[in-house]
């Protein structure tokens, strides 16, 4: 049973849903947490020690000595990383350490703050199924795939849109029909197409869902 207000931000590729969650947080003074870095963090241990992602023990070892310092000092915000974290966590038990690590961060927020706001894929499905309020983020994946090429561009990465898209495309599939907590939206969840919206606009829309 969760003692803090726990706010679920869930959602494809691209969608915005990272922006929009930690924008939330910072209003709500909630603590913020993207659990997509954990996983990120998992698929970089995993490539660091010379083995393949899709090799079980290594990345479930990984989790387990996965620390706050691991995901919070270094970019891992690369493309291969992207790739990477959608392959260990397709791997059941990475998902089910990882879970623990999420749960502990919603019933007990860091920095004795009074609720916390997760983003994710599984959050408002798996990890607080119980959650207070839940949203589901998505957008047209032309627009996603536009949007990743924009943001890496800007950072000065060298990428092709074609590459991306179809990335995109083999990870929506790869994390839609896995069979352990696949991407979807949870049953009670306000679903925001962010498609025609930019960022303000979606915060907008998402804070009148979460104040209603």
């Amino acid at each position: 049973m969760f003692t803090s207000t726990i706010i679920t931000v869930d959602g494809t590729a691209a969608s915005g849903k990272g922006m929009l969650a930690s924008r939330i947080a910072e209003h709500l003074n909630y603590a913020y947490l993207d659990t997509g870095i954990l996983y990120r963090a998992v698929g970089q241990s995993v490539i660091q020690n010379g083995y393949a992602l899709d090799t079980p023990n290594a990345a479930i070892d990984a989790a387990r000595k996965l620390r706050i310092e691991d995901f919070t000092k270094i970019d891992l915000r690369s493309e291969e990383l992207s790739r990477a974290a959608s392959i260990v966590a397709s791997i059941p038990l990475v998902r089910e350490t990882l879970i623990g690590f999420q749960r502990e961060f919603a019933n007990a927020p860091p920095d004795e703050k009074l609720g916390a706001v997760i983003d994710g894929r599984d959050i408002g499905t798996v990890v607080c199924p119980e959650a207070d309020r839940k949203i589901y983020v998505d957008a047209n994946i032309c627009v996603r795939a536009r949007r990743r090429f924009k943001e890496l561009r800007e950072r000065g990465v060298d990428v092709i849109y074609s590459r991306i898209l179809r990335n995109m495309r083999e990870r929506d599939a790869r994390d839609m029909s896995r069979s352990i907590a696949p991407l979807e939206p949870a049953k009670d969840a306000f679903v925001l197409d962010t498609t025609s919206l930019d960022a303000d606009s979606a915060f907008a829309i998402a804070l009148d869902y979460i104040s209603s």
